[in-house]
């Protein structure tokens, strides 16, 4: 993949993740000041989805590529 191939496709897997981040801390205020428990229990999985949409990889064809890089 060249440096400059899927630079729409990156900024769209960029812009995901900082909306999981910002719904994150947003939902993170909230909890802290209408609902404690609830509030924390929906903050969580919606980092794991922001770490996960910031780890994943795109292949050659500028599709997000499921295969398991570490097996090789």
């Amino acid at each position: 993949m060249k440096l400059s191939s899927c630079i729409p496709q990156k900024i769209s897997k960029f812009t995901l993740g900082i909306i999981l981040v910002a719904a994150a801390l947003a939902m993170t205020v909230v909890s802290f000041t209408l609902l404690p428990v609830i509030g924390l229990v929906l903050v969580v999985p919606i980092v794991i989805l922001a770490i996960y949409v910031f780890k994943l990889h795109l292949n050659d064809q500028c599709e997000i590529d499921f295969s398991d890089s570490e097996d090789g």
